[in-house]
């Protein structure tokens, strides 16, 4: 079984190997590749769980101010990979207050320019961790795209779209968004028109 320990661990791990997201995920895939079928799935499970955690209309919020206004359902559902990719210590900050971002080094240096100006490896997302179990459990059964029904079969079903269950709020409201993230709204404010 691989547990929530062993999930952040396996995160983790990533990062102490070298920084670049590709390598991080080849790293995860062929870690994940080289343990009994049912922690792959097991992996599937505890990122889902994560996303959960971080499933919020405060924390969408963020993410959409965090870039200027682009962040689709998609782009959120990246940003909380993104999210558990820093780590146990700063999601679990972080996922208890969506301010905290205004502590973390990646968002901090994106403060103040432009999206366009953005280099690639800068965004705060992380779309391709969705498909370190998909590649692991392929290896390790030869079946493509197996996962998910695997996972079924297990009664789990992941996430593909954010569904936050807190109370919904108009997002885009700069007074209500500094009520709610004041250091994050004077890191990024919204342009003056």
């Amino acid at each position: 079984m691989l547990d929530v320990d062993d999930f952040w661990a396996l995160v983790e791990g990533s990062a102490t190997v070298t920084v670049q997201p590709d390598e991080r995920l080849a790293w995860l895939t062929d870690r994940l590749a080289e343990r009994p079928l049912a922690e792959v799935l097991d992996f599937a499970a505890r990122l889902d769980e994560a996303r959960g955690r971080a499933d919020t209309w405060r924390l969408w919020a963020a993410a959409l101010r965090i870039c200027g206004g682009l962040c689709s359902d998609d782009g959120f559902h990246y940003f909380q990979a993104w999210l558990v990719g820093l780590g146990r210590e700063t999601f679990d900050r972080v996922v208890a207050d969506p301010d905290a971002l205004a502590d973390v080094p990646q968002v901090r240096r994106l403060a103040g320019r432009p999206v366009r100006d953005w280099a690639d490896d800068e965004w705060p997302d992380w779309e391709c961790l969705d498909y370190v179990a998909d590649e692991a459990y392929e290896r390790i059964t030869r079946v493509h795209e197996g996962l998910d029904e695997a996972l079924e079969a297990r009664g789990l079903e992941r996430s593909l779209i954010p569904d936050p269950q807190d109370e919904e709020w108009d997002l885009t409201d700069p007074v209500e968004f500094a009520r709610r993230c004041p250091r994050l709204a004077e890191l990024f404010p919204v342009p003056r028109r």
